[in-house]
C-alpha cells in the first residue's frame, strides 16, 4: 500500500506531466527491445525538430501496419497484367431445353 503523500506525489507528478503535454502508457515487446522503446519515447517527449525527424521516420516505418481495408484490391492493382492491353472473355454455356 502506498501512503498518502506518496499517492500526492504520484498525482502531482501525473499532473506536471499532463500540463507539458505527455502522458503515461504502457506498452509490450521484446525485452531486447526495452531500452530501445525508453529511449525513443524520451527523443519523442523532446519538443525539438529532431524529435519531429524522428517522428516522421517511425511513422513511415509503421504506415503499412496502419492500413485499414482495400489490401486485395492494392494487391490486384500491383499486378503486371494491369498495364497489359489482355482481354478475358468468359466462356457461357449455352441454355438447355428443360423437358418437365
Amino acid at each position: 500500500m502506498t501512503s498518502a503523500a506518496q499517492k500526492k506525489a504520484i498525482q502531482t507528478h501525473r499532473k506536471r506531466l499532463r500540463h507539458r503535454g505527455l502522458s503515461r502508457f504502457e506498452v509490450q515487446g521484446r525485452t531486447s527491445d526495452k531500452q530501445l522503446l525508453r529511449d525513443l519515447a524520451r527523443k519523442l517527449a523532446e519538443d525539438s525538430s529532431e524529435a519531429a525527424n524522428v517522428r516522421k521516420v517511425v511513422e513511415s516505418a509503421v504506415a503499412d501496419t496502419k492500413e485499414k481495408g482495400g489490401g486485395i484490391w492494392r494487391a490486384l492493382r500491383r499486378s503486371p497484367l494491369v498495364e497489359a492491353s489482355v482481354k478475358f472473355e468468359r466462356l457461357r454455356a449455352k441454355p438447355r431445353d428443360l423437358e418437365l
